[in-house]
């Protein structure tokens, strides 16, 4: 689980007994827009980073990967049910591609941990890049495949390259986290300085001002 503080626990659980509700979402493409799922640690620096790209609309956190219905913080982060901490992308691929989308989610993590992403550890925050499309799945593999030529990487990349099949929206206390809470421990000595080392890595566009 994430670094908390016990004061910030005892507000999270007031929270949880409040609204604990994760919901599935349509993964269908809607008014010429795309949706695509990544997976790479905790979804709150995840869902930070792809907002940052021009041509996302949104971001939203969730749990994917993983085979139990309308999962609950708590019971994907026992590592037992399967899921991942993932991101559900929404994009204009008329603005940005998935490729490119691909790009930001090679750059903004340490692919090569396996069941581990900087100070958190477990299945749940594993690296997996999801498709839809054997032409998704070429675009990841060949990604994979350009880094492990070009040794991006010290170690292998342990991504799991799977098709996605279901996505829950995480609890509302999770969305847009980062930016309601930019004080929060958490935020400040993990997310944050993530964020700052993919902007420094990433070639792409970003949004300015995020």
């Amino acid at each position: 689980m994430k670094i908390k503080l016990a004061s910030y626990v005892v507000v999270l659980f007031t929270i949880l007994s409040c609204n604990a509700q994760t919901k599935k979402l349509s993964l269908e493409p809607k008014n010429g827009k795309a949706i695509a799922v990544f997976a790479e640690g905790c979804f709150w620096c995840s869902e930070h980073v792809f907002e940052a790209v021009v041509g996302v609309d949104e971001a939203v956190s969730g749990y994917s990967g993983g085979s139990m219905k309308n999962p609950s913080y708590e019971e994907v982060g026992s590592n037992r049910t399967g899921h991942a901490e993932a991101v559900a992308v929404y994009y204009d691929p008329k603005i940005v591609s998935f490729k490119e989308l691909v790009d930001v989610f090679f750059a903004s993590q340490d692919p090569t941990t396996p069941n581990q992403q900087g100070p958190d550890k477990g299945s749940s925050y594993r690296s997996i890049a999801f498709y839809k499309n054997a032409s998704e799945k070429k675009i990841i593999e060949d990604k994979i495949k350009e880094l492990t030529a070009n040794k991006v990487f010290a170690n292998p990349i342990v991504t799991e390259v799977k098709p996605v099949m279901a996505f829950y929206a995480a609890e509302d206390y999770h969305q847009d986290y980062v930016k309601i809470n930019p004080n929060q421990p958490y935020v400040k000595g993990v997310s944050v300085p993530r964020y700052n080392k993919f902007k420094k890595t990433y070639k792409g566009k970003l949004k300015p001002n995020h």
